[in-house]
């Protein structure tokens, strides 16, 4: 049994250690034999650097390395001057000196592989002259590969400021590139976000963006069929469907992908299901940025972007739905063609990991809740399998009551008649459960649907209403759309008291399915 490669980013390594490897080499070939210069946005452990080592192992002429792959024996294999610049490493918040400091470390390992001296210049004038001395040493074109070009940013990203003097910083050391283009085979740029190309590579004009075309869509993650082939020693007695569930589904509009990082652990730790990619990044920055706007969190969850949208983004216009995309908390479901050319994309959450763990983080960000919550979830859990929908509606009661009065002020959502449906709506989807707000019905929209294995839920939310809301669910029958589903129904109106922060009355009905 081969050995798992958990953590590998070197390609050598895996080949030579004997470690599973699902062959990516025919997209390294058609970028080869295509333009020169490329950018890849892909959330955080994709894949993304394994995949500029072997490009770097092909450029430098190991053709060994890759035998028995895809791209053997339809290469020459000619060596090439490799530069690579890597800001995967390090902490780069708060002070601008350690960027410096990381440019000026990686650019000396480059003149010690290269056996070339730039002296005491700049960073910018290091790279410039480390590209022309390369050139001119090996007499070829040199090959540039960039990895997490924009972590520098991201790291700031809720410090304007700073962020803005790191985009500076980066953009500046970037601009060498244009200027180098006559010693230049081949560029390959990564990062987890899509910074606008006119505030970050400005003048790269030919810089081919494949992050969304579907020639690329699996050349970083784990297809379903190379779970089933290249790990079949390792999922005997796997439950398949669930492992669809749990981690499959992220979306370039190829085959539906895996995390690599996932798989492999679950993998390493004999099929048990966890949430692993979540436990290995941060993002407090996400609480910081809903904050400071009134997102309605079940619209983020199902929401819609441009185009535009997702090409403008930048420092000084952040969008969250674009940032969700980008750092894989929500992934693309469908992509409709406007009459002008352009698209518009609906989002949604990948998997059932990624749903009940960023839902867990929304209920941190509305009800601060971060010690009660898994009783909670528990609890309610054990009212909805008892089918005490009554004891569901009291405990709502008691998270409602427990919410700190200075969560209230803190957050500007909390000023919405939307809040109270968004605390519904996280507990719920946390629990893993398939949650529809605004669920479209012939006569009208439920405010939340909840599917479970055995019943149905229709939920009606209103705000210092004296009529009950349960009424209105039952004149429009709002239910006949899940009579064929063969659940119970449950029919749940709740008013909420704005003063008093809280459920002021409730009623629940059930209608048999």
């Amino acid at each position: 049994m081969k050995k798992l490669p958990i953590g590998i980013q070197t390609f050598s390594k895996i080949i030579e250690e004997n470690c599973y490897y699902v062959d990516k080499t025919h997209f390294a070939l058609k970028l080869l034999q295509g333009g020169g210069y490329y950018f890849l946005s892909r959330p955080r452990r994709f894949g993304k650097s394994l995949f500029l080592d072997t490009l770097a192992e092909i450029f430098l002429g190991n053709k060994d390395l890759f035998k028995g792959l895809y791209i053997y024996d339809k290469y020459d294999f000619k060596p090439h001057p490799v530069i690579r610049i890597s800001f995967g490493s390090g902490d780069y918040s708060l002070d601008e000196e350690r960027i410096h400091k990381r440019l000026k470390w990686v650019l000396k390992e480059n003149q010690e592989d290269l056996g070339i001296d730039c002296g005491d210049l700049s960073n910018e004038e290091c790279f410039a002259e480390l590209i022309e001395k390369a050139h001119a040493k090996h007499s070829q074109r040199v090959v540039i590969l960039i990895d997490e070009y924009d972590k520098p940013i991201l790291d700031n990203i809720t410090n304007k400021d700073m962020a803005k003097r790191a985009r500076n910083i980066l953009k500046n050391f970037y601009s060498v590139i244009k200027d180098s283009d006559r010693y230049i085979r081949f560029v390959f740029i990564t990062g987890v976000s899509k910074f606008s190309k006119l505030n970050l590579f400005s003048g790269l004009n030919n810089l081919e963006d494949i992050t969304l075309n579907e020639e690329f869509a699996e050349i970083c993650g784990y297809t379903h069929d190379d779970l089933l082939t290249v790990f079949k020693d390792r999922i005997e007695g796997i439950d398949l469907e669930l492992v669809k569930r749990w981690y499959n589904g992220y979306n370039y509009f190829g085959k539906p992908l895996y995390n690599p990082f996932d798989i492999l652990l679950f993998l390493s730790n004999n099929g048990t299901f966890r949430n692993y990619w979540w436990q290995t990044g941060n993002p407090s920055f996400l609480i910081e940025l809903l904050k400071e706007g009134d997102y309605y969190i079940p619209e983020l969850e199902y929401s819609e972007v441009t185009e535009e949208i997702l090409n403008a983004f930048d420092v000084d216009y952040i969008d969250l739905r674009a940032l969700l995309w980008q750092t894989g908390y929500l992934t693309f479901d469908k992509r409709i063609a406007d009459n002008l050319g352009g698209y518009t994309y609906t989002l949604r959450v990948p998997n059932t990991e990624v749903r009940i763990s960023l839902n867990q983080l929304l209920i941190d960000y509305l009800t601060n809740q971060r010690q009660q919550k898994a009783r909670y979830r528990l609890d309610m859990f054990d009212c909805l399998n008892r089918n005490d929908i009554n004891g569901f509606v009291e405990l709502f009661k008691k998270i409602f009551a427990s919410i700190p009065y200075t969560n209230y002020v803190n957050n500007v959502i909390s000023n919405y008649e939307g809040y109270y449906s968004s605390v519904v709506f996280v507990y719920l989807m946390a629990l893993g459960y398939d949650v529809i707000p605004e669920d479209i019905t012939n006569r009208g929209r439920i405010d939340l649907a909840v599917k479970t294995e055995d019943k149905i839920l229709i939920i009606e939310f209103k705000v210092d209403a004296k009529e009950q809301p349960i009424k209105q669910i039952k004149e429009r029958r709002y239910h006949e759309k899940y009579l064929n589903e063969n659940k119970g129904i449950y029919l749940i109106g709740m008013v909420f008291d704005s003063r008093e922060r809280n459920i002021s009355q409730w009623e629940v009905e059930r209608v048999d399915g």
